[in-house]
């Protein structure tokens, strides 16, 4: 009899270990913390060549939507990873493509960034997310090709607004998505880097992770190009900080080879430390403001948003 119940304590005591090393494990997968290595730019040759035999997933091409900012049908792509299951929901990544570019341009079959997504999924260095390729352009269509360069910078920064008014109820609705802003990224190239940081700081309470690549002047003010349309800040400051809206991961880079924003991006950086915002802001050398360091600056986004 004594043994029986020897045995029955033995039990209960493992029972009650399992379960705190079951709860354990999953507060570490909920502490994750994306600043805790370094960014890698170095990437294997295997995350950027299109294998045949991996699943890419699939893209829905020109989905329209009505934007009352625009005035005007608007278009996006969406990629959905492979094994898209309507019966699960998943996390949602809004990227913005850069100057005189399209929705269509990065979010497509053979893209860099489609392919680096695909590989990365296929490897596991990645989570099953949605990824919505939205147009900068946030005007009338028909009128796109008599626009000045001035006159697109500021139809350009409309997408702020468009994204969490138009294009964010288009998703929820049109697709399985997991809500809140632990679930939401956002993420542009150059002149998309500019956007996403705006509208990342204007809707803190709605996006999470932010990634901002080489952007160019125009989110807060500053001594860049000043006196030109470039400098027209979007933003009269970034916002204080709260403990509710602090992103989950903010990360900035820029190649020393770039041309135009390593000043501006290291500027909106430190400005973003200084008021209390954790930030992985990468200068990255041999670098230039091209689709090569896009690629490589949205492998380091991939490997550390939503896990």
């Amino acid at each position: 009899m004594k043994k029986i119940y020897l045995i029955l304590i033995l039990l209960i005591i493992t029972g009650c270990n399992t379960k705190n090393k079951d709860k354990n494990i999953k507060e570490n997968t909920n502490n994750y913390n994306p600043y805790s290595t370094e960014n890698n730019y170095k990437i294997d040759k295997d995350l950027i060549n299109k294998n045949d035999n991996i699943n890419y997933g699939t893209i829905d091409e020109d989905i329209k939507y009505y934007s009352n900012i625009a005035n005007d049908y608007k278009y996006v792509n969406v990629l959905l990873p492979k094994g898209y299951d309507k019966s699960k929901s998943y996390p949602v990544l809004y990227f913005i493509h850069g100057w005189g570019a399209k929705y269509d341009t990065h979010v497509h079959e053979d893209s860099y960034l489609h392919i680096l997504y695909g590989n990365m999924l296929e490897k596991n260095l990645t989570v099953p997310m949605i990824i919505v390729g939205v147009d900068m352009y946030t005007d009338k269509l028909s009128e796109k090709d008599k626009k000045t360069d001035e006159e697109l910078r500021y139809i350009y920064d409309k997408i702020v607004d468009d994204i969490p008014k138009n294009i964010m109820p288009l998703i929820e609705k049109k697709y399985s998505i997991k809500k809140g802003r632990e679930y939401t990224a956002i993420a542009g190239v150059s002149q998309g880097g500019t956007e996403s940081l705006a509208a990342g700081f204007k809707y803190l309470n709605l996006f999470g992770y932010i990634a901002s690549i080489a952007p160019d002047p125009g989110v807060i003010p500053t001594e860049y190009y000043k006196g030109t349309y470039w400098n027209i800040p979007i933003l009269d400051e970034f916002p204080k900080p709260t403990k509710d809206t602090i992103p989950k991961y903010l990360y900035l880079s820029v190649g020393t080879e770039d041309p135009w924003n390593v000043g501006v991006t290291k500027y909106y950086g430190e400005t973003l430390a200084k008021l209390g915002y954790k930030n992985q802001t990468d200068e990255v050398e041999g670098f230039a403001h091209d689709s090569e360091f896009w690629r490589v600056s949205m492998y380091n986004f991939f490997n550390k948003i939503f896990k």
